[in-house]
Formats: C-alpha cells, structure tokens, sequence
C-alpha cells in the first residue's frame, strides 16, 4: 500500500513568489503603469513636446524601460529616506525623457495626444502579455522575449 506524500507536489518557490507578490505596491507592469505613471505623470504636456501611446505595451522598448522602472519604484520604496526621491531623479526623469521625446522616442509615430490635465491615456495591456517575463518583477530573465530576436 502507497501512500502520498502530500508534500511530493508542493511548491516553495511558488510559494516565495507569492509571498514576494503580496509585499508589492504593484502586483504587475500593467498596475504599475495604469495605476501610479498615468496619474502622477497626468500634467506632463506631451502635446507636441512629446509623444505618448496608450497602446504602451505594444513597443518592446517601452516595456523594458518601464519594467526596469516598476521593478526600481518596488526596490527603492522601501528606503523611506531618500528611496523614491533617488527614484525620481535617477530611474524616472531620465527614462520618461527618452519615451516621450518626440523625434527619437518609441512614441513617435503614435500621435494619440496628451496635456489635457488628465492621466495619461492607457489600455489595459492584454491578459496573454501579463506572462512575459518583463511583465513579473520574479522573472529570472526579464527580457527573454528579445533574446533570440522575438518580440512579445
């Protein structure tokens, strides 16, 4: 007679990940963006100083600058000194810069508009993006998408 070990199918490091997943402000990308960017960033005039697309999670490069940016924001707020200051100056200032530059930036050719005063506009990005590796602050490799040349 065989008896299972209820233990044989259990999963620490599932287990870990969700622990880890409850200690974020953010559980995923698209919170992160639709959630805490589009809001706090509602009064950048992007209107022909910039551009913005609310089909963000369609440019790879955006999503690996604003995944660095979320996994940044989720490290740095814990530091409740100078954390998110340092967050501001040297994370999203310099990365906001170079999405919205009108000529150089992935934005570009997207000429949706912004600078009404309210948030940034967003769409939800699509649930089947939310396991891409960028889209997880536990990705091993957050970038794996792009390795071999692929795009999400």
């Amino acid at each position: 007679m065989t008896t299972e070990n209820p233990y044989d199918s259990f999963d620490a490091d599932a287990v870990t990940r969700q622990e880890q997943q409850r200690d974020l402000v953010f559980p995923t990308l698209d919170a992160f963006v639709t959630q805490y960017l589009a809001p706090i960033l509602r009064d950048r005039d992007v209107t022909g100083v910039g551009a913005w697309c609310p089909n963000w999670w369609k440019h790879p490069e955006v999503i690996a600058r604003l995944g660095v940016l979320w996994r940044a924001f989720e490290y740095l707020r814990q530091d409740t000194g100078l954390g998110l200051s340092h967050w501001w100056l040297h994370h999203l200032d310099p990365h906001m810069t170079v999405l919205l530059h009108p000529v150089t930036g992935p934005f570009r050719n997207c000429r949706s508009g912004h600078g009404d005063g309210t948030d940034l506009p967003v769409v939800p990005a699509p649930a089947e993006l939310l396991d891409i590796p960028a889209f997880s602050v536990h990705a091993e490799d957050p970038f794996a998408p792009w390795s071999e040349g692929g795009r999400p």
